[in-house]
């Protein structure tokens, strides 16, 4: 067949199929998946009798089109069940994708769930609309093969098969297809053998998802897709899913799942949406046999007009299914802060700029690390977090989980937070202050400069100023102040000048963030109150002061200021330095 472009996730997706492959056949005994062929002829046999709807008769496959069918039905594990037990698929829009799953859906009740009893399956979305428009194609297909070939004509008459407006049932074998949306989220009383969720990018799609995998616990067979084209939103169930798989797929040599399916045709960056050639890559119709030039040129055409517009980001996110933030007055774009992130940097015996977010109740506190360093002869800054969770106003820690849409117990094992300790959910301003002062100590910092919010945390920041020699500036939040900060540190991680560890609450902090601009300059916001930004909140304190590091007007590069922070034993020894005229020793 010759080369195909192809975007980096489904090169992944095809070297873990091929190495699979290599493993099945070298009877690695750690690996208990087998490739059936026989459930390959199965699978690429229905679908050659499963009509487009649009066309209202079959259409030949796609070898893409093909390679997702396979990989969904024909890898099994040593009890012949589906492997791939949950599947995240993604392709840009207009691709075909619900036509794909129509196969899958019909497939799995005609053929598989053949001769069963008591089989429940599901087509659901988000909205009533969205899970119809799924359900009217998978209806369309299996009344089309009732109607047409007299194999499943057949089966519908063994199995009493009914085609109805909101389900299709079976009813001397009492299964069942349905179709639920996230608004009435009915989910409780079915246990899917087959479960297809259509646009699970939505940020609302996370909702009820954990009630269809727990139902699905015991069947037999069971399986579970999201798909979805890119949505603006970012820390959403879906996004997440697909970042864990990709992971994981890289990881060939150490995976921490067998059982997860990923595929996604999307391009590989922002600025391939002037190189036409690579949309194939999100794509795929794209190489219908002589259809190529009319869609390359569509596309081109739809991309101008969205320039003309000002929303070339919008055809970036959804016709190059690229996640990526589509509001214009976002802080800063995912590819931006996903760029700034290294696997390691030491913080031990460094100096460092603290900035501190305090709040009582539902936001979270934030403690903003800025350490800045030479790569070279290249002035980087790291930036490091650790933010502490109440929990009051939602509830309970596992309520304020679901409404952040962040792990915080699992986070916390990773040292980037703590769960207050307070017995009514509320911040707890010793545990703040512990956790703190220890970490500087353990880790010898030389705090150069602590920067808080001028109208908050006063008796925190008394405490402070009566226990340690620190620096205790207070930030006046007004965009006059802010303003350089804010840039400062938007500059930084378009440039590459800023690092940081993959740390979740200060990446969605930094995605979350919006630009609130005056007559006098820029600070950040955030669009809703549920949205967390306390952590840029707090590294702009911590840049106030941080971001002038390396001029040599900045109070650190000030020889009456560094005396000043020096124990007596250090001053004693800069004396003798000579760096004050008094010569040697």
């Amino acid at each position: 067949m010759g080369k195909q472009i192809a975007g980096y996730k489904m090169q992944l997706a095809c070297f873990r199929h091929l190495q699979d492959l290599r493993r099945v056949e070298n009877k690695l005994d750690n690996f208990k998946y087998e490739y059936d062929l026989k459930k390959v002829d199965s699978i690429l046999n229905f679908a050659a009798v499963c009509p487009d709807v649009d066309a209202g008769e079959p259409l030949p496959l796609m070898p893409w089109q093909k390679f997702m069918l396979l990989q969904v039905i024909a890898w099994r594990d040593q009890y012949n069940n589906k492997r791939f037990t949950e599947g995240y698929i993604s392709v840009g829009r207009k691709q075909g994708k619900t036509y794909l799953m129509a196969i899958i859906s019909s497939y799995s009740f005609f053929v598989e769930g053949y001769g069963l009893f008591n089989q429940d399956y599901l087509l659901a979305s988000n909205t009533a609309d969205q899970s119809t428009k799924l359900f009217s194609y998978v209806s369309f297909m299996m009344q089309y093969l009732i109607d047409t070939n007299d194999f499943f004509g057949q089966i519908a008459l063994d199995e009493n098969i009914e085609v109805q407006a909101n389900r299709v049932i079976a009813k001397n074998q009492v299964n069942r297809l349905v179709k639920i949306s996230n608004e009435s989220g009915k989910y409780d009383s079915y246990h899917f053998t087959n479960a297809i969720y259509d646009e699970s990018g939505d940020e609302k799609a996370g909702k009820y998802t954990s009630r269809i995998i727990t139902g699905q616990a015991d069947v037999k067979n069971h399986q579970f897709l999201k798909i979805s084209t890119a949505y603006e939103f970012l820390n959403t169930e879906f996004y997440n899913d697909i970042k864990r798989s990709v992971e994981n797929m890289e990881r060939d040599y150490d995976r921490t799942s067998e059982n997860e399916l990923c595929l996604v045709w999307s391009q590989d960056n922002e600025n391939e949406v002037y190189q036409p050639e690579t949309w194939v890559k999100s794509n795929p119709l794209m190489d219908l046999p002589g259809k190529k030039a009319k869609k390359t040129s569509d596309l081109i055409t739809l991309r101008d007009t969205m320039i003309n517009k000002g929303k070339l980001n919008e055809f970036q996110n959804k016709n190059m299914n690229i996640y990526l933030q589509v509001n214009t007055d976002s802080y800063l774009k995912l590819n931006d802060v996903e760029k700034a992130i290294i696997p390691k940097f030491t913080l031990a015996a460094r100096p460092v700029y603290i900035g501190f977010d305090y709040s009582l109740f539902s936001d979270n506190t934030a403690l903003a690390f800025l350490f800045p360093y030479l790569d070279g002869d290249k002035r980087r800054w790291f930036i490091y977090q650790h933010s502490f969770i109440p929990w009051q106003k939602a509830g309970s820690i596992d309520a304020k989980e679901k409404q952040d849409g962040i792990n915080y117990r699992e986070l916390e094992k990773q040292g980037y937070c703590s769960i207050t300790r307070h017995p009514q959910g509320i911040i707890n301003g010793d545990q703040v202050y512990s956790w703190l002062t220890n970490f500087v100590e353990d880790n010898q910092l030389d705090v150069l400069c602590f920067g808080y919010d001028a109208m908050g945390a006063t008796t925190f920041t008394k405490r402070l100023e009566q226990n340690t020699e620190w620096n205790i500036l207070p930030v006046k939040q007004r965009t006059g102040e802010l303003k350089d900060p804010t840039k400062f540190l938007q500059t930084g991680f378009i440039e590459g000048s800023i690092k940081r560890f993959d740390d979740k609450i200060m990446e969605k902090a930094l995605l979350n963030a919006q630009i609130y601009e005056d007559k006098v300059g820029i600070q950040v916001d955030k669009a809703k109150a549920t949205l967390k930004i306390d952590v840029v909140d707090a590294l702009i304190d911590a840049l106030y002061q941080g971001m002038y590091h390396f001029e040599d007007f900045a109070e650190v590069n000030d020889p009456s200021k560094q005396v000043e922070r020096m124990s007596a034993e250090q001053v004693a020894e800069y004396i003798k330095s000579g760096k004050f005229g008094f010569g040697g020793d």
